[in-house]
């Protein structure tokens, strides 16, 4: 795994909406760092980085991050009926594939 991919991977979760702008912009930084495609295992670990909401947007820069990858991301589970709509969109993309709810 790259060390760019291991630094995100190593803060932990996105932040939700009330952190600072410091940290939000660090882990935006974080995520431009880490050139595309991503490996099979580094998709894995980065669609475990996802935190309570879509972080100003940055989740979205993450899920789409995750799909450049070489195929769907097998620890991918079904998200509670309540969860954030980027969770959703990552199951339909990478998960299942298709949309139950």
């Amino acid at each position: 795994m790259r060390p760019e991919v291991q630094s995100f991977i190593a803060d932990g979760p996105l932040p939700d909406w009330d952190a600072s702008e410091e940290e939000i912009d660090k882990r935006v930084r974080q995520l431009e760092a880490i050139s595309r495609p991503v490996t099979a295992e580094e998709a894995e670990a980065l669609a475990k980085c996802f935190g309570p909401d879509d972080c100003y947007g940055v989740a979205w820069t993450l899920l789409h991050l995750i799909e450049t990858g070489p195929g769907p991301v097998p620890s991918v589970s079904r998200p509670a009926p309540d969860a954030g709509e980027w969770q959703h969109s990552l199951w339909r993309r990478w998960g299942s594939g298709v949309d139950d709810d």
